[in-house]
């Protein structure tokens, strides 16, 4: 009778000893750097800094990871009622529900896997990123809670995805040349793109025959090609074609395409004609892909550069 008694009265304590958010989607919080798993009357709640959230992706079986301490916390509640997202990044908190148990963690290890979410067009074959997927695993964690402690070797807290906006490549199709390093660069007011030391032999003034365009492998030194992305100002004409490079403004991503390899990616094609002395060559990049750390993204099957005038 007694036990029917309290089993009847329940007034939302924490019963259980298993904790599980395997289907549930993680939330986070601009303002305060916590992300959250809420089902129910229970949260599970990571607050670490945002700075653990990088955009590059770890290296297969090399997770980051983070030791649990007074800046690294995370925290199981319970709840007297049904909770709402909102309650977690409220700067002053609702007053109901209130917690009726608590958990928080003492020491393990919080591990960290990113992978790079893209897209692919259908009919392009190029590749954006879009956002990047953190999955989370705490690794040897122990739990304090009223009555003892709770420790597992494994616990599973699940994906966290933050989305960006993909690289535009929003270039016009008109290049320019440095007379002396014969650097060919684009540019818009925040990106650029540049093809560093060009084989001579692919700019002549010389009509190419029909369908049949000059053709060299992108590498690392000759023909090398990289993009970047610019913070903190506009580029100018006078970025390019400087013995150094500038430091204004400042570079925020920098990437650099993988060296070709012939009849399959990292090609340049070279298309010349003429009308009044006047050459145009139109730059076609075949089956490219740039690379920064352990991230990469295509250029498709066929990108076109733009094209270079010159006279003689």
């Amino acid at each position: 009778i007694i036990a029917l008694i309290f089993n009847s009265c329940d007034d939302g304590n924490l019963t259980q000893e298993v904790i599980s958010f395997d289907t549930v989607t993680t939330q986070s919080c601009s303002s305060n750097n916590v992300i959250y798993k809420i089902k129910g009357q229970e949260a599970l709640l990571l607050q670490i800094p945002a700075s653990s959230f990088t955009n590059e992706p770890t290296p297969v079986g090399s997770p980051i990871s983070i030791d649990i301490n007074n800046t690294n916390r995370v925290v199981y509640r319970f709840y007297n009622g049904t909770i709402s997202s909102s309650m977690f990044c409220e700067t002053i908190p609702p007053s109901s529900p209130t917690v009726t148990d608590e958990w928080v963690a003492t020491a393990g290890k919080i591990q960290i896997t990113t992978t790079a979410i893209k897209t692919t067009n259908a009919s392009t074959g190029r590749t954006s990123i879009t956002g990047y997927n953190y999955n989370i695993v705490f690794k040897n964690i122990t739990f304090a809670k009223q009555n003892g402690t709770q420790v597992y070797e494994t616990f599973t807290f699940g994906d966290y995805i933050q989305n960006i906006t993909p690289l535009v490549f929003g270039f016009d199709e008109t290049l320019e040349q440095c007379p002396t390093s014969k650097q060919i660069y684009n540019y818009n007011s925040s990106e650029a793109v540049t093809l560093d030391n060009i084989d001579a032999n692919l700019i002549q003034n010389q009509i190419t025959p029909l369908n049949a365009p000059r053709t060299a492998l992108l590498g690392t030194t000759t023909n090398k090609l990289v993009y970047r992305l610019f913070t903190n100002g506009v580029i100018t004409p006078n970025y390019f074609c400087n013995t150094t490079t500038p430091t204004v403004p400042a570079i925020s991503q920098e990437w650099i395409a993988d060296a070709g390899v012939a009849n399959t990616k990292g090609i340049i094609e070279v298309t010349t004609t003429n009308v009044l002395n006047t050459y145009t060559h139109h730059i076609v990049l075949k089956k490219v892909t740039f690379a920064k750390g352990n991230n990469n993204f295509t250029l498709g099957d066929s990108y076109v550069l733009g094209d270079l005038i010159t006279t003689n």
